[in-house]
């Protein structure tokens, strides 16, 4: 058995296509969602994304500002930047792009954005919506890997989901909307003893950890639905998951390749909470 493919990309281009009408009847209530990217430093990989958001952004009709500070930037000029643009009626959404110089507290600066403009869904108020269940923006990449899970027409309810990794960022949103789906979640990491003996029984498995080949094919029940979140280089220096995709996807019923998988549309549901905003602003 060879998994199904769960195409990112192609997911993403009908996500933006919908995006696109709503920005266009925004626009004609003559309002343009936009988005503020802030880089700090010369981080390649960094680059690289913020590259991809921007050009997202105006391919879909949107607004995009982006700011490039060296790396020597201090804390207080972050803060100054972000307070301004929360005073701008233009953005509407404001990205911080991580990780940050060491002088900068990363959570002070996230804990700056307005959380009316908290498109990335890192600030308390979003992490306590997503908590409690009440509305809010959700972070992108979980949110992103809800969509694909839906759009296979896969049902959690009863489901027993296993999530590799804790961070704040994908780990712990992602095992919370796993949660609302009715799904029992298990959170595994660095110091879970056996890895196997949970991802062996798990129907869903999501893998956000930055290590090559976490995840072999004797890990997986056959049939279970692998997304992998990871972004790694291989010794060729391409691209490539948490996941070992050649063996894996021999047992998987369904697969995310890397890239064009995850990576695709965490930045479609970026453009998504940023036009959410933007409607909410109009209201």
């Amino acid at each position: 058995m060879t998994a199904q493919l769960i195409d990112g990309n192609a997911l993403s281009r009908q996500l933006r296509a919908a995006v696109s009408e709503r920005v266009q009847a925004l626009k004609a209530r003559g309002i343009t969602p936009g988005l503020a990217v802030l880089l700090v430093g010369d981080n390649p990989a960094s680059a690289v994304y913020v590259r991809n958001k921007v050009k997202a952004c105006e391919d879909t009709g949107m607004h995009s500002v982006l700011q490039t500070w060296p790396a020597s930037l201090s804390e207080a000029a972050l803060l100054e930047q972000v307070a301004a643009l929360n005073q701008d009626a233009s953005v509407h959404g404001i990205l911080v792009q991580l990780p940050l110089p060491p002088q900068i507290d990363t959570h002070k600066v996230i804990e700056a954005i307005s959380a009316a403009k908290d498109v990335d869904g890192f600030h308390l108020a979003s992490a306590g919506a997503l908590m409690t269940g009440a509305p809010g923006f959700l972070p992108c990449t979980p949110h992103g890997c809800m969509k694909m899970l839906e759009a296979i027409g896969f049902d959690l309810h009863g489901k027993h989901a296993v999530v590799i990794g804790r961070s704040n960022i994908v780990g712990k949103p992602m095992a919370l909307l796993l949660l609302q789906k009715n799904a029992t979640v298990t959170i595994c990491h660095s110091a879970t003893p056996d890895l196997k003996a949970f991802t062996r029984n798990a129907d869903v498995i999501v893998v956000a950890v930055g290590k090559r080949k976490l995840l072999r094919a004797d890990m997986v029940k056959p049939g279970a639905v692998v997304l992998d979140v990871g972004m790694n280089r291989n010794e060729e220096g391409k691209l490539c998951g948490d996941v070992d995709f050649a063996n894996v996807k021999e047992v998987a019923g369904w697969i995310t390749p890397v890239p064009g998988g995850v990576g695709p549309m965490t930045i479609s549901m970026l453009l998504v909470n940023t036009l959410e905003a933007a409607e909410r602003q109009a209201r």
